[in-house]
């Protein structure tokens, strides 16, 4: 049920909307208090002239894995969930989402667009492995979400323009029984090399492997707005990965940048996973390259760079790229640790989101043995699916906040911290808390010169959805 708000100087009340999710109760309308005079001074204060970064969107990435899991449901089931995902005003509107270039770590196995040899010429390039997964995907996401916009990253370029001739970078450790992707130890790579062949044959083949992905998903009409050159540029993984220096990066998106040109395709730079904000620096500093990048960015420990980078250069989009992805266990625990994540790249100056897994069979575990987390879990048994608290907690975001939003700062004097909110294009106002304390916890929220007061449920989210002021 909506709460009513009152200004702090008329009577005039206004319903505002409180969603409630808890560890045993996910997504609950509640009742709350009509307020009435101000008697006593706020614990939060929200002022909608105080504005920070524009919000692009929340999303997920489109994995192999995901659509194998959903592929296990029925039509009608499958479509339920993926409008719960993506129809606009029914779930967490997912609107800005990423996608893999080849094979990810959540792909059914290896693979890219071109594995022929020395085929700088591309003539064997085709994305058909694609038609049986991604596509049909992406588009089952398109049917709900006609406006979804689409970035997409590599994890390994083709093995044969690799100085390895392998697709991996790492063996398989022991505690990886029965796994193992065939790396020789002459073929093991290390943090801070070059796993790409950075010769101009190679770099203009790799560039215009880029522009061929983008021309032919189009072809499927399905538009790539922006690529990042590589996932965990530092990473040399048991999974399809590559790194790359930043002098390597550099002599890349030296090609990349004009390639992307010609589609109006943007590029950021990005998946940082260090907390280095030298990395970014360093290749910024090339003004052929910096003239091309128009974001960053970041997962994993790259959230200890995102505030320098933010500060240093505000003129560069900041996307959070991969949301950390737990056990597989989907655990309150764990939900309560993605606010954190969600809370700190809110914080410091990030415009879109990215959850990682959208859905995994039951077991949640990837084809090089890592068990992880998603928003929806699937059992192909009984051709049910469960949606995880990770789901609620997006929800509680996404479904409220639309593109164009503006974040907003928050003030207290009395030591409420554990909230953001946001200003959305018609004037409402929502307001995320959490209440991670065991017992209930009475709040008052000013929004300008409006006040809502209640009592947040112990361990729990809420959301506010506040109409436009006057």
């Amino acid at each position: 049920m909506p709460i009513q708000l009152r200004t702090a100087d008329t009577a005039h009340t206004e319903e505002v909307t409180w969603i409630v999710t808890t560890s045993h109760a996910p997504w609950r309308r509640q009742r709350g208090p009509v307020t009435g005079t101000v008697t006593a001074p706020p614990d939060v204060i929200v002022r909608t002239s105080e504005t920070r970064q524009t919000i692009e969107g929340f999303g997920a990435c489109f994995n192999e894995l995901g659509w194998a899991a959903l592929a296990a449901l029925g039509e009608s089931a499958r479509s339920e969930v993926l409008r719960e995902l993506f129809a606009p005003g029914v779930g967490a509107n997912l609107t800005l989402c990423r996608m893999p270039i080849g094979a990810n770590d959540f792909a059914r196995d290896w693979y890219s667009y071109d594995e022929v040899d020395g085929d700088h010429a591309l003539e064997h390039f085709s994305i058909e492995h694609d038609h049986e997964t991604l596509i049909p995907f992406i588009r089952g996401a398109l049917e709900h979400q006609p406006g979804l916009r689409l970035w997409a990253s590599p994890w390994s370029p083709p093995a044969w323009m690799k100085t390895n001739k392998h697709y991996a970078g790492a063996v398989v450790p022991p505690w990886l029984p029965g796994l193992e992707n065939g790396l020789r130890p002459e073929q093991v790579c290390t943090e801070g090399t070059d796993m790409f062949v950075l010769e101009q044959r190679y770099l203009q083949t790799y560039a215009a492997y880029f522009g061929r992905f983008v021309d032919e998903y189009r072809d499927q009409g399905i538009a790539v707005e922006m690529v990042m050159p590589q996932n965990e540029f530092n990473s040399p993984q048991v999974f399809p990965s590559c790194t790359w220096t930043p002098n390597g990066l550099i002599q890349f998106l030296r090609h990349l940048g004009p390639e992307m040109k010609k589609r109006d395709v943007a590029v950021f730079l990005g998946t940082l996973e260090r907390g280095d904000a030298g990395l970014v620096e360093e290749v910024l500093r090339d003004p052929e390259v910096s003239e091309h990048v128009r974001g960053v960015g970041f997962q994993w420990g790259g959230k200890r760079a995102v505030a320098a980078v933010h500060s240093s250069h505000p003129e560069l989009r900041i996307y959070q790229t991969e949301q950390e992805c737990g056990d597989g266990r989907n655990d309150w625990r764990y939900c309560r640790y993605a606010w954190t994540q969600l809370k700190h790249y809110l914080d410091n100056g990030t415009s879109a989101y990215t959850y990682w897994n959208i859905a995994l069979s039951e077991g949640g575990q990837s084809t090089w043995g890592w068990t992880q987390n998603s928003l929806v879990t699937v059992d192909p048994t009984t051709e049910s699916f469960t949606y995880n608290h990770e789901y609620y907690l997006l929800k509680h975001v996404g479904g409220f906040v639309a593109p164009g939003a503006r974040v907003l700062e928050t003030l207290s004097l009395n030591g409420y911290e554990n909230q953001v909110a946001f200003v959305n294009p018609d004037g409402s106002v929502v307001l995320v808390v959490h209440n991670d304390m065991a017992e209930e916890m009475p709040v008052r929220l000013m929004v300008d010169d409006r006040m809502v007061e209640v009592t947040l449920p112990a361990d729990s989210f809420s959301t506010f959805l506040v109409p436009p002021g006057d």
